[in-house]
């Protein structure tokens, strides 16, 4: 019977190296670590300030996927180990998991197979506390919000205009909408309220975007969290609440330190989510990492129409770089699925099904190759269950379009499974490229918006609600205009239907609702029914999760 991930994670934990041992691989002092134990730590980057990027960045992305998931973590990890296999000195920079998911649909988010970060358990539950520190710094500012009201409101708030929003990180439907306050004078104003899940946090964003402790500040200082009876926004500034938030993220800021199952560096640091938030990583621990290697791999959440095109059009602008090759992920199951087989009957053969989904595929590569100018390999992410046939089929369609496609066998062989992949993405980083961004900042907002339907989900056109040609109105006045673009789409669709897979046509996108995350340094844009609060399905993934006498997790993966 083969291994699950999590037994194959806790069998090499036993084995694991002490961190400061990997710290010193990746060329870190021991100086600079914070250790959280035997085999994670913080890491002070205060003295690398200084020290010039010299590594090439790799980016992971993905065709739009299935509910399952489809492995782009798993590649990433993968691929990182081969580099290092093939020479190379690579670090790896991931995105922390979020217990919504852990606990959801997915299951565990730290790789899979022979291709995971350790100590995968702690990974995906409390890891070293930056969620917790992230939801106790926006539900701060929560309180002290409500609490100026409750304390005269000198600032002249309109409660029916507060868009700060308390989060915890659980996907938790039952709290998208109440009503609190209740209870009279002594406990508040009654009003109408919700709940986000923490990834989608603007502190979380913020978080993620911040350069250092002091950018951190400067961008929670600006965050917008109500306005006025004359509809003025009201900042963080303005109740005095950012210095506190800060202190409360002062050791949250600095990159987690772990190592993948063959002993590799890896950054594991910050999470919002891509379909509702930005999709990235951290900034400093992206940055940081270019310091140290020669290659960095880092991926961008769900499919490229969401993760990749936020890689791009957001943090790439925050970094100041661009990737020097993408690796985009697909699955023979993952282009059954966008043809249209449930996903009961996708370990069967069915070549009709890949060569129906298969233009979802060829959507996201022509969109990296023509749209922003990159160089891409397609990885497929073998399993068991693919066939040659399906496999020949989607490798000579991608030859059509003049891109290479590599089998990675990560899952089951770890770094010798991806050395094909790896040799490929080292001949990419090679050739010269100039990235565009799918927009200029200089556009109008809903020049910007039209832009990625267009361009990115080759949609006919935008429509917007009335009160969302009225926020971006209220914003462009407020002096907004220029900041780029963070949509909220389903993963599942290059549409906001997630019911119309593979490459739609003649559709048209709307957008309901548009926010600013001033401190983010992004314009949100809300389409279809996207939700910033997800539920837990019907057989939630927890209800597998256990813990034995002796303390030990399984079920999580």
């Amino acid at each position: 019977m083969a291994k699950s991930d999590i037994e194959i994670a806790q069998e090499a934990e036993e084995r694991a190296l002490p961190i400061a041992d990997v710290a010193k691989k990746a060329g870190l002092t021991p100086d600079m670590l914070v250790p959280y134990g035997y085999d994670k730590a913080k890491v002070d980057i205060n003295s690398l300030k200084d020290k010039p990027a010299k590594a090439k960045l790799v980016l992971v992305t993905a065709i739009n996927p299935t509910p399952a998931g489809e492995g782009k973590t798993t590649t990433s990890v993968g691929l990182s180990d081969a580099l290092w296999a093939i020479g190379k000195k690579t670090m790896l920079c991931l995105r922390e998991p979020s217990l919504g998911p852990v606990f959801g649909i997915k299951g565990g988010a730290a790789g899979g197979g022979y291709a995971q970060v350790i100590p995968m358990e702690d990974i995906n539950l409390h890891f070293t506390g930056d969620f917790h520190a992230i939801g106790a710094a926006n539900n701060l500012c929560a309180a002290m919000l409500d609490n100026h009201i409750k304390q005269g409101n000198a600032l002249n708030i309109d409660p029916r205009r507060i868009v700060w929003k308390r989060v915890v990180d659980m996907n938790d439907r039952q709290l998208r909408s109440v009503v609190d306050g209740l209870g009279g004078v002594a406990n508040g104003m009654p009003r109408q309220d919700g709940f986000d899940i923490t990834v989608a946090s603007e502190v979380m964003a913020c978080f993620c975007l911040a350069t250092d402790l002091m950018d951190l500040k400067a961008r929670l200082s600006r965050m917008v969290i109500a306005y006025t009876y004359d509809r003025k926004p009201v900042t963080v500034a303005d109740i005095h609440a950012e210095g506190a938030m800060t202190a409360l993220l002062k050791d949250a800021i600095k990159p987690n330190l772990v190592q993948t199952l063959e002993g590799n560096p890896a950054f594991v640091h910050g999470g919002p989510f891509a379909n509702i938030a930005h999709g990235c990583n951290s900034v400093e621990a992206t940055s940081t990492a270019m310091k140290l290697a020669d290659y960095v791999v880092t991926e961008a959440g769900f499919g490229a129409d969401l993760g990749a095109e936020k890689f791009v059009d957001i943090k790439c602008r925050a970094l100041g770089t661009q990737p020097s090759a993408v690796v985009l992920v697909a699955t023979v199951r993952a282009l059954k699925y966008n043809g249209g087989v449930a996903k009961a009957d996708l370990t069967k053969e069915n070549l009709e099904a890949v060569e129906k989904g298969l233009p979802n595929l060829l959507r996201h590569v022509s969109n990296i190759k023509d749209v922003w100018g990159l160089p891409v390999v397609v990885a497929i992410n073998a399993f068991p269950t693919d066939t040659e046939a399906e496999l020949k089929l989607v490798e000579d369609k991608c030859h059509e379009l003049g891109v290479n496609v590599v089998l990675s066998e990560v899952w089951a062989k770890g770094s010798e499974g991806g050395k094909a992949l790896a040799e490929e993405v080292v001949r990419l980083c090679e050739q010269p490229s100039k990235m565009s961004y799918t927009y200029e900042l200089d556009q109008p907002l809903e020049a910007k918006i039209e832009a990625i339907a267009k361009r990115i989900y080759h949609a006919d056109g935008v429509d917007y609600t009335p009160a969302a040609k009225k926020q971006l109105k209220q914003l462009e006045d407020l002096g907004y205009g220029n900041l780029p673009i963070c949509m909220a789409k389903t993963q599942y669709s290059f549409t906001d239907d997630q019911h119309k897979l593979g490459a739609p046509e003649g559709f048209r996108i709307t957008v309901r609702n548009v926010k600013v995350s001033a401190g983010a340094g992004f314009v949100v844009a809300l389409t279809g029914d996207i939700m910033t609060m997800p539920g837990l399905p019907k057989v939630p993934a927890a209800e597998k999760i256990d813990v034995t006498p002796e303390g030990k997790i399984v079920g999580l993966f």
